[in-house]
């Protein structure tokens, strides 16, 4: 098996505030694996806050090539994968885009689309959320008009007027199922009383109030917590999961950041046997990037899946959003092609 890898930006329509900082684009990496004339292909999305850039993995990358090139049988994918466990660690981004081709590879090989291999029903995917990035409250409440389509809107919180931005989006969509994610940006205290002013508002959930620290406060929180609290930056991969029981109601599992749709798989059932809620997020991505995820969200309560909707422009076409729905397609493994009027630059 052979392997290859582009690296590219794409650039936000608008630019994207969360408590940590603001971006207007991002760089990430598309590889891809070819064996037996069949390409399979995935997307890198490295996050700073998780230690990963563009450059770092293009080098866990040339990391791999070795291992990547003695592979004869790509549908070993469970020893495939632990070997990238072992050669890469907790590069997440660039393990998802390696394992998210594997599995594209084998889709293509067998002719099926990865929903239609894990046995899933694309109607059973559940409504994905639109991001409204921390801003000034009326363009807070401009783009919130401007996602008329959108049925549920995720907004970011952790600024220094929360409730302003908050009042703002409501009072633009008054109707609409509002969650909330603080980004780690809050003390104890103030996560017990933002979330009870969230709860004012008619918020579903508030995902991540702390930063991914002491459970104890996580615990402190949440029997304080006027609403469920979802975590993000708490939750990695599957072995995360069992010490967060008790002290939160739901995760949201990222494939860039706990490895791609494998370990993917293994958070959705391990946070089902503690009895918590799933979610599935995203970085700032492409519609390939967004894709393994498109493919499992049949299995999730949540989603929140658009970071190809915020971008300016996609270079990939593939499983999209349509007013919220998750649409995938009929096509073999992920079924992302190229787009006609854009290319990875």
């Amino acid at each position: 098996m052979k392997i290859s890898w582009e690296p590219f930006r794409v650039r936000t329509a608008h630019p994207f505030r969360i408590s940590r900082g603001v971006k207007t684009g991002d760089d990430l990496v598309w590889v891809r694996l070819e064996h037996e004339g069949i390409e399979g292909w995935g997307e890198a999305d490295p996050s700073g806050y998780y230690g990963e850039t563009a450059d770092t993995v293009e080098a866990a990358l040339r990391k791999l090539a070795p291992r990547i090139e003695e592979v004869e049988d790509p549908f070993a994918l469970e020893n495939v994968e632990r070997d990238l466990a072992a050669l890469l660690g907790r590069n997440g981004s660039a393990r998802c885009a390696v394992s998210s081709a594997l599995h594209d590879w084998v889709g293509k090989r067998v002719g099926l689309p990865l929903w239609k291999l894990w046995g899933l029903d694309p109607a059973d995917a559940p409504l994905s959320s639109f991001t409204i990035g921390i801003d000034e409250p009326d363009v807070m409440a401009e783009r919130t008009r401007a996602a008329g389509a959108w049925p549920i809107l995720k907004i970011k919180l952790g600024s220094d007027d929360d409730e302003a931005r908050l009042s703002a989006v409501r009072g633009a969509a008054p109707d609409k199922i509002l969650r909330v994610d603080a980004n780690a940006a809050w003390t104890p205290r103030e996560a017990v009383e933002g979330i009870a002013m969230c709860a004012e508002y008619g918020v579903e959930f508030v995902e991540q109030p702390l930063p991914p620290t002491d459970n104890d406060e996580l615990a402190f929180v949440r029997a304080r917590a006027a609403l469920p609290i979802v975590v993000d930056e708490s939750s990695i991969v599957a072995t995360d999961i069992p010490r967060l029981d008790g002290s939160v109601d739901g995760i949201n599992i990222k494939l860039a950041k706990c490895g791609g749709p494998r370990e993917a798989l293994r958070m959705i059932h391990t946070a089902r046997a503690c009895g918590l809620k799933v979610m599935l997020g995203c970085m700032l991505e492409t519609s390939l990037g967004i894709a393994p995820a498109a493919h499992l969200a049949p299995l999730v309560d949540y989603a929140d899946l658009d970071g190809a909707a915020l971008l300016r422009s996609d270079p990939f076409r593939g499983p999209h959003l349509k007013a919220g729905r998750i649409v995938l397609p009929d096509a073999p493994g992920l079924g992302v092609t190229r787009a006609a009027d854009g290319e990875p630059a």
